[in-house]
């Protein structure tokens, strides 16, 4: 259940940072409102994975999940480039991850 929380946090950082790039392009108080509901869910969802997950472990694979899912986000989503160095730095976070979740 703890990995399952801690998925659910990765994506809703996901979220957060999705409604970060709202808020640059469009403003106003409903842009605030989702940031700060799935940047609250995250952190929630994050502190109650670290009861049964090392906090090293748990904060690494949150961090990998959001920053490969924000930069697939804003590859296939916002037109980033999409050459192969980011695409191997991605492949490289995503293995880190299921590296750390191997060992632990």
């Amino acid at each position: 259940m703890a990995w399952l929380m801690l998925l659910g946090a990765g994506l809703c950082e996901v979220l957060g940072v999705l409604s970060l790039k709202r808020i640059t392009d469009k403003g106003g108080l409903l842009s605030y409102l989702y940031f700060a509901l799935a940047f609250g869910t995250s952190f929630t969802l994050l502190s109650m994975a670290m009861d049964s997950i090392p906090m090293g472990t748990a904060y690494a694979i949150w961090t990998g999940i959001g920053t490969a899912g924000s930069t697939l986000l804003g590859m296939f989503v916002f037109g980033e480039p999409k050459d192969w160095k980011r695409i191997l730095c991605i492949c490289l976070i995503i293995s880190s991850a299921v590296g750390l979740k191997l060992l632990t």
